[in-house]
């Protein structure tokens, strides 16, 4: 697994090969190191997905999230309609970027109230 830090807050995290299972499970036990970041789940290089197999993540986005930070993940091997709203899943990583930038100014515009 390689993380990849972008900026001040931000991290993408690739699997370059292996299972979804296997990407997961380092995920989280390394998620403590990069929970105070938003974070991006980079699913590219593995092969064939399905919605379950992303809805793997729901439980760790929704706690992420909780935190007010954002947690996007990046596939286009999934049908979109199959993944709840909860789970901020875009096909490329500048989507990423876009989705934690419109997020981030959600967030300094609430705490500005």
């Amino acid at each position: 697994m390689i993380f990849d830090k972008k900026g001040n807050n931000i991290t993408v995290a690739t699997q370059e090969s292996g299972s979804l299972l296997t990407f997961l499970s380092r995920f989280k036990e390394s998620y403590a190191k990069i929970k105070n970041d938003n974070i991006v789940v980079n699913l590219f290089s593995l092969g064939k997905l399905t919605g379950d197999d992303v809805l793997e993540f729901l439980e760790i986005s929704n706690k992420h999230r909780a935190e007010n930070k954002s947690f996007v993940i990046v596939t286009n091997k999934v049908n979109y309609d199959e993944i709840p709203d909860e789970l901020e899943i875009v096909p490329t990583l500048q989507e990423a970027f876009d989705i934690i930038d419109m997020e981030e100014i959600e967030r300094d515009l609430e705490f500005g109230e």
